[in-house]
């Protein structure tokens, strides 16, 4: 361990050292935990351990010893900055729920502070992080565009909006894709008229993301399998007035010419 380069013989110790003895005190007997023994400090001694330990990389001992300074000085300027710092620190470590739990605890309590918007900016991105594959279920998927959302809302010109706008549409995508994935299931089924559900969510919720096209051809399909021409030359004409050079266009275009269908 580093410790152990450390000379104790040394006329003078650095602040490098002194927060070096500290600590070995606070995690005595925490092997293997993300806890720290309960020993009383000052509000600077515990702040500029947690800085120490979130410069070497050592999150967790980071957000750990941050919290601690709000649970020793609750009323201090310090708890208040330990408060996001904390979070900032679970964030680094991926532990993204204890991230989201210091950020949401942070923004109650200083709604108007001017980190706020680095705070909610930091729950969304620890939810985007979360998002699992379209098989699964999508509500983490919905908590992200939501905190992304409240982002670009509350602060539409902090450096933090940018970024959020790209993973709101990010996000939306996934969700089309999920919508798409159950409306392909329904059809491979013969269920057709809860696929062209499905497929006309995409389209009227989700109309900016890349699936459009595809549902657009899907629903021509469908409608075809069901004998309802009309929806399906409309569907077919839609894809094509929008998306002329789509593969799902030339697709549609040659489902129409073997049916014979012609325009109502």
């Amino acid at each position: 361990m580093v410790f152990k380069r450390i000379s104790l013989s040394a006329v003078k110790m650095t602040r490098s050292l002194l927060l070096v003895l500290m600590t070995v005190g606070l995690l005595a007997g925490c092997s293997g935990t993300d806890r720290l023994k309960y020993q009383e400090r000052s509000v600077t001694e515990l702040y500029d351990m947690a800085l120490d330990y979130l410069n070497k990389g050592q999150f967790k001992f980071a957000a750990v010893s941050f919290d601690e300074v709000e649970r020793q000085h609750p009323y201090s300027s310090w708890a208040r900055r330990s408060q996001l710092m904390s979070a900032y620190a679970y964030f680094k470590a991926n532990k993204l729920e204890e991230a989201i739990l210091s950020a949401e605890r942070f923004v109650s309590l200083h709604p108007g502070n001017k980190d706020a918007a680095y705070a909610y900016y930091l729950i969304g991105i620890s939810y985007y992080l979360q998002i699992a594959d379209i098989r699964r279920d999508q509500k983490t998927t919905e908590l992200a565009m939501q905190a992304l959302s409240e982002v670009v809302r509350r602060f539409p010109f902090s450096k933090y909006a940018a970024d959020a706008k790209l993973k709101i549409d990010l996000t939306r995508d996934h969700l089309a894709g999920k919508e798409m994935k159950i409306g392909r299931f329904y059809q491979n089924k013969d269920d057709y008229f809860a696929a062209i559900s499905r497929y006309n969510r995409v389209i009227k919720q989700y109309q900016t993301t890349s699936h459009v096209p595809e549902a657009l051809h899907r629903l021509t399909e469908a409608y075809l399998a069901v004998g309802i021409l009309p929806e399906a030359y409309k569907s077919a004409a839609v894809l094509g007035a929008n998306y002329p050079d789509s593969e799902w266009y030339k697709y549609s275009y040659d489902l129409m010419q073997k049916y014979n269908v012609k325009q109502p």
